[in-house]
């Protein structure tokens, strides 16, 4: 079958590879869409600063490259391992890739997906979702709807890190939110935030381009290179400031201007990650008594959340997702480092 595979940094080949068959405890898949991530990006041009050695077998699943790319996916039973009873043959899914090591300190506190020890299926095992088939446990399935295709059962992952971003900040119906940042995570957090009751929400983005698409689907957009983002806040909060912001952009800038973007007591959630430090000043924290808080993938409840979220037509792709052949896999690799297009689907 044809994958594309990651054999090291800035490698990535389209070849064909052996057909997967279920284990004990799995299922096979015949794989719909793949979604390319910031992570995968990360993995392909800069794997060192996404903190990921390809130089060792990981620790929880014993992988190393080659290996076939695709964690957040969508696809439909095709044949069932021996011990399945959850899924049934012709069940379509959508797959949480996580693996864990189950013992180290966020593990025992049920924070697996801060396991010190990650891992994702078609970043650290030899099957992912950028091939026709892959094989992958059945407690890793979520069911989807019959009015929630496997093309939007493919943004259940991305989706699903920005609903857990804005799990953390803990926003509340009626506050008010401020985005930095419009690619697929800063999307979804749109997304997560309206479905939430979260109906105050201001995008920060310098493309042009994205700024256009996020206000076609409704949103609030500023231009943080167009005097400033401050004056923008100050306008859209009547100068409050918002009570919660997230860093979906990656970039120290986005970081320093959400901070003051804050009304005294908010909160900032760093969703994105970043490939290179900044110089930062804590005593904007001191100043307004804010916070900043991580959010890292997603739980089981965030799939199931989100999935809900779509069966209820809180979700739209119109203007920001396109679909590539996997042979187009590099090429739009290059594209999406570039800031060109939003969220590229790989159908296979």
């Amino acid at each position: 079958m044809r994958a594309a595979v990651f054999h090291g940094k800035e490698d990535v080949r389209v070849e064909q590879v052996d057909e997967p068959a279920p284990g004990r405890g799995q299922v096979k898949l015949r794989n719909s869409h793949s979604g390319i991530c910031g992570s995968d990006l990360h993995i392909y041009y800069s794997p060192e600063a996404a903190g990921i050695d390809f130089t060792e077998p990981h620790p929880v699943t014993g992988s190393l490259p080659p290996q076939v790319l695709g964690h957040e996916f969508s696809g439909t039973v095709v044949e069932l391992g021996e011990g399945v009873s959850n899924v049934a043959v012709g069940d379509r899914v959508a797959v949480w890739p996580v693996y864990y090591c189950g013992q180290c300190a966020a593990c025992r506190r049920g924070r697996f997906n801060a396991c010190r020890h990650i891992g994702f299926h078609g970043i650290s095992s030899h099957g992912g979702g950028m091939a026709e088939f892959t094989t992958v446990a059945a407690d890793k399935l979520h069911p989807l709807p019959e009015n929630v295709d496997l093309r939007m059962g493919a943004l259940v992952e991305p989706m699903a890190v920005a609903w857990h971003a804005v799990s953390q900040s803990k926003v509340e119906p009626g506050q008010s939110a401020l985005v930095a940042g419009a690619g697929p995570i800063g999307i979804g957090t749109w997304f997560a935030l309206r479905a939430r009751g979260v109906d105050r929400v201001l995008v920060s983005e310098p493309s042009a381009e994205r700024r256009d698409v996020l206000a076609r689907l409704g949103a609030d957009v500023a231009d943080p290179g167009a005097g400033g983002l401050g004056a923008a806040v100050a306008d859209f909060t009547d100068g409050d400031g918002v009570d919660v912001a997230f860093d979906a952009a990656g970039v120290g800038p986005a970081v320093s201007s959400a901070l003051t973007a804050l009304t005294p007591g908010g909160r900032l959630v760093i969703v994105a990650i970043h490939e290179r430090g900044f110089e930062f000043n804590p005593t904007a924290l001191v100043m307004g008594e804010t916070e900043v808080v991580g959010a890292l993938a997603y739980l089981p409840q965030d799939f199931d959340e989100v999935i809900a979220a779509m069966a209820q037509g809180e979700y739209a792709t119109e203007g920001w997702v396109e679909e590539i052949d996997v042979d187009q896999v590099v090429d739009a690799f290059g594209r999406l480092r570039q800031g060109l297009g939003m969220k590229v689907l790989v159908s296979v």
